[in-house]
């Protein structure tokens, strides 16, 4: 029998585990390779997950701004039937608003009333009335509500004189002229009328009459309903007059408001009433400073409509909300800043925000666009961003810079885009390229 020594022996166990580890190291590397592999896998189902629960919250988001726009063009189609006199088609639009449970149910419950009364059937003009007070007892309404049950209730079981709104009219044009006579007297008479029950259009040439006197009653009248001790849509009346004013006063009393408000909609009015004022300061620290998201893209807004670029553009550089950013994008839009916009379509991180600017800047014209664009158009590398060039060339009816890019592109399917942008447009450039086509 073969004895080993210890040297050979240790040099065996020695080889092996080298032996064995050279067994095992592939399938250790294998195992490491799947675990990095499913890590991979989790991170982009993770990704996408969060992807898909960011766009799903988008479009809830818009589809309740959809919804709201709708409420609100419904209101509106509501309270013009009312001032053409149409109580039937006012009754069915404000139905539709009290049951979609909106913002403006309460409202909406209130004119519903009113309308009823007008076609004589108090019974349910007092239903509508016992609603609103019971579905909505916060209401700011209920004041409205109340005197319009007392008058319904006074005149149960008697015909509806089709002169009542005419009576108004020549109420209300006495009154102006006793303004300018004895305005300490008309000024109570006026006062009473927005307490009472008469038309929203009635009301509103009410709290005209009152913004146009310098009585110091007026302004207080004037105040106190902008401030909110009357019904909502009276309240925003009275901002849109306080704010067509634009004296130091007035921008004051519209800060002071703004600052103890909590409501989302008489804030925006405010806003829009610094903007008709020429508040650029006071829109500019909304646009910096509001914690509310809507407000801030509402502010930014407004600072394009007045012409504030190189405002609009700090806070885009500051911003990190992409919604108010896209807000902002329209504001250099409104603002013609063209030179700005150039620059998100090129060098924005985010895609969507660049494809928006690049929108904007199709509808410039394309004596200040054109070249910028086909240049965007050609140093983009994403397919999406090149489809918004040639959206925006089409736009501009720059069929000569679409039949210059045709020429060039081998993509096949962003060629035949861009053909079939072509074949829509009646142009020379178009028509010769696309029968050279055909050859």
């Amino acid at each position: 029998m073969k004895v080993f020594t210890k040297k050979q022996v240790v040099g065996g166990c020695v080889a092996a585990a080298v032996l064995g580890s050279a067994l095992v190291m592939p399938h250790v590397a294998a195992a490491g390779q799947a675990f990095a592999l499913e890590e991979q896998v989790q991170t982009r189902e993770q990704s996408e997950r969060t992807a898909q629960t960011r766009e799903r919250a988008e479009r809830d988001r818009q589809r309740a701004a959809q919804a709201r726009d709708q409420v609100d063009i419904v209101y509106e189609r509501g309270q013009g039937a009312i001032e053409r006199a149409q109580w039937p088609q006012a009754v069915e639009l404000f139905t539709a608003v009290a049951s979609a449970k909106a913002a403006r149910a309460d409202a909406a419950l209130y004119w519903r009333a009113y309308s009823l009364d007008k076609l004589n059937r108090q019974t349910e003009a007092l239903t509508s009335v016992a609603e609103l007070i019971r579905v909505y007892p916060a209401s700011r309404w209920l004041a409205d509500a109340r005197a319009l049950e007392i008058q319904v209730r006074q005149r149960a079981g008697q015909p509806v004189s089709p002169e009542v709104q005419a009576d108004e009219e020549l109420k209300l044009f006495a009154i102006q002229g006793l303004q300018h006579q004895d305005p300490e007297q008309a000024i109570p008479m006026l006062e009473k009328l927005l307490q009472g029950t008469s038309s929203p259009r009635l009301k509103e040439r009410t709290l005209f009459v009152l913004a146009q006197s310098s009585s110091p009653r007026a302004r207080q009248v004037l105040t106190n309903v902008a401030r909110g001790n009357a019904n909502p849509d009276l309240q925003m009346k009275a901002i849109q007059y306080i704010g067509m004013q634009g004296s130091q006063a007035n921008r004051q009393l519209l800060g002071e408001i703004y600052a103890s408000a909590t409501d989302l909609d008489v804030r925006r009015q405010i806003l829009r009433g610094f903007m008709m004022a020429g508040d650029r300061e006071r829109v500019v620290a909304a646009a910096t400073n509001e914690k509310s998201t809507e407000l801030r893209a509402e502010a930014v807004r407004l600072l394009g409509m007045m012409g504030a670029r190189d405002e609009v553009w700090q806070l885009y550089q500051k911003e990190a909300d992409n919604e108010v950013k896209e807000q902002m994008i329209q504001g250099l839009f409104m603002g013609g800043d063209a030179a700005r916009l150039i620059e998100i379509a090129n060098s924005d991180s985010n895609t969507e925000l660049r494809r928006r600017a690049i929108q904007h800047l199709g509808m410039m014209g394309r004596q200040r666009t054109a070249d910028a664009i086909v240049n965007i158009y050609n140093r983009q590398t994403d397919t999406g961003l090149k489809e918004s060039a040639i959206e925006a060339l089409f736009i501009q009816q720059n069929a000569e810079s679409l039949v210059a890019l045709a020429r060039k592109e081998n993509d096949r399917e962003l060629k035949k885009r861009i053909v079939e942008k072509l074949s829509l447009m009646r142009s020379p450039a178009a028509r010769d390229y696309l029968l050279e086509l055909l050859k």
